[in-house]
């Protein structure tokens, strides 16, 4: 039996090891074989490893798990997980299969290559028995490798993988018990778990939404993405060489009449960007951005079930959602540059951008010059919506925001009609004349 102790790689490996009752195979692709290694290394692998392959070469990875896939893709890792289980089984379970929770591990990872231009990026998965001749479970993950060297790279894949098979036979208790193995000694500026997919009955109480925001709560992952189309997937295949509107906010309002207009604004801001991408006809996207994180430093964090609501009522619409872990725009562009070399566009309405430029940026070196540094270096603008005076006014006094002033038209004020008091206004009025700020008109249903 493991220990109650919390214990390190080393332990965890030969802990697995010396259980009788746990055995598998191994088949990793892309990142060495440090799964295995850690297996082989600490002592007695000969009660839990039953094989460890690692199929480099394309053709004989097509031959094993057959062809028409991307080779770090969901369905590569699928196809491995149900040769290598099928296989595991048919030569196993007569002489084993009573007394034995059998497993098999895979991975398919792009590690950093010689050069440095890949994307360093890989799935993940384990199928388990959680008792012997039991169903079998499936966790499938996305991560992304942030180390800077190839080497890392694989230490970070070797631990994150017996945090895994550990986790799944140790600390299924909870979600947060098993996000707290699966992590350990594994921060996310080393691995970045953006997607989570569990299958079986060892997770059929587990709200596998909630996992997902778990990850950005416990600093596992920037950003999560959430589909109003079906399967979620990891934030990089929506993201990958777009063009993309962003539209942050709380979204407080969950009626269908509110998230109908927050629908337009974002779809209306979508055919701004395609009118600007005209010629390059980019494929152009657009996402609804809420965060884990309170607004403000006096704020409670969201709870779960509060941010699940919102995210519901903008999935009804037939929005998407990324759900960040920072509330700062100069992340969310970090993010999002991460995967695309495209344009990117906010769309916001003034209350946000007031917001953006009152905030203190005490953890920047630069302050507010950095943060809109990093904001707009990457061919970045905000399309800014406007608000009624009253509406406007009531939102300053609500925040104890002051030092604004604007003109109005038939009630409305716009980016333009907005002025604040030098030095402030002056950085306010360049970025508006530099076309950073983009004034625009509402859409004619909401007018």
């Amino acid at each position: 039996m493991p220990s109650a102790q919390k214990l390190d790689t080393h332990h965890k490996a030969l802990t697995l090891n010396l259980d009788p009752s746990t055995f598998g195979s191994f088949a990793e692709i892309g990142a060495g074989q440090e799964v295995a290694r850690w297996f082989l290394l600490v002592g007695g692998a000969s009660g839990t490893v039953a094989k460890s392959i690692s199929a480099y070469d394309k053709e004989v990875s097509d031959d094993l798990y057959g062809s028409g896939s991307r080779y770090v893709s969901k369905g590569r890792l699928e196809a491995m997980l149900d040769r290598e289980w099928a296989q595991l089984l048919t030569q196993l379970s007569k002489t084993r299969g009573q007394q034995t929770r059998f497993f098999c591990f895979v991975d398919t990872v792009s590690a950093r290559n010689f050069a440095g231009t890949n994307d360093a990026h890989g799935w993940i998965g384990l199928r388990f028995q959680s008792q012997p001749g039991g169903p079998p479970n499936d966790v499938l993950l996305h991560v992304n490798m942030r180390d800077a060297s190839n080497v890392l790279q694989q230490q970070a894949i070797g631990i994150l993988g017996v945090n895994l098979i550990y986790a799944a036979f140790y600390e299924v208790h909870t979600q947060e018990s098993f996000l707290a193995g699966l992590s350990q000694d594994v921060v996310a500026e080393r691995v970045e778990i953006d997607y989570v997919d569990l299958r079986g009955p060892a997770f059929e109480s587990w709200d596998r939404r909630a996992l997902l925001v778990h990850l950005v709560r416990a600093g596992l992952a920037e950003a999560v993405f959430f589909s109003s189309r079906g399967s979620t997937v990891p934030p990089t295949e929506v993201l990958h060489k777009k063009a993309v509107v962003l539209a942050p906010g709380y979204f407080g309002h969950t009626d269908s009449v509110h998230s109908q207009v927050h629908l337009l604004l974002l779809a209306s801001a979508i055919q701004e960007l395609q009118e600007e991408l005209r010629e390059t006809k980019a494929v152009t996207v657009g996402f609804f951005c809420l965060t884990v994180a309170p607004f403000t430093p006096n704020e409670p964090a969201p709870e779960i079930p509060d941010l699940l609501r919102r995210i519901d009522a903008l999935l009804v619409a037939g929005g998407d959602v990324l759900l960040f872990r920072r509330p700062e725009l100069y992340h969310m562009t970090a993010l999002v540059n991460r995967h695309t070399n495209a344009p990117v566009r906010f769309v916001a309405g003034l209350s946000l951008v007031i917001r953006a430029f009152e905030d203190v940026y005490g953890n920047l070196e630069g302050r507010r010059l950095e943060a809109l540094a990093r904001l707009f270096a990457q061919n970045v603008r905000i399309y800014v919506y406007p608000m009624t005076a009253t509406d406007l006014r009531e939102w300053l006094k609500s925040v104890s925001i002051t030092g604004w002033e604007w003109s109005e038209t038939n009630g409305w004020v716009s980016a333009s009609q907005l002025r604040s008091a030098p030095p402030l206004g002056h950085l306010f009025a360049y970025l508006l004349a530099s076309n950073f700020l983009v004034p625009m008109r509402l859409p004619l249903p909401i007018m």
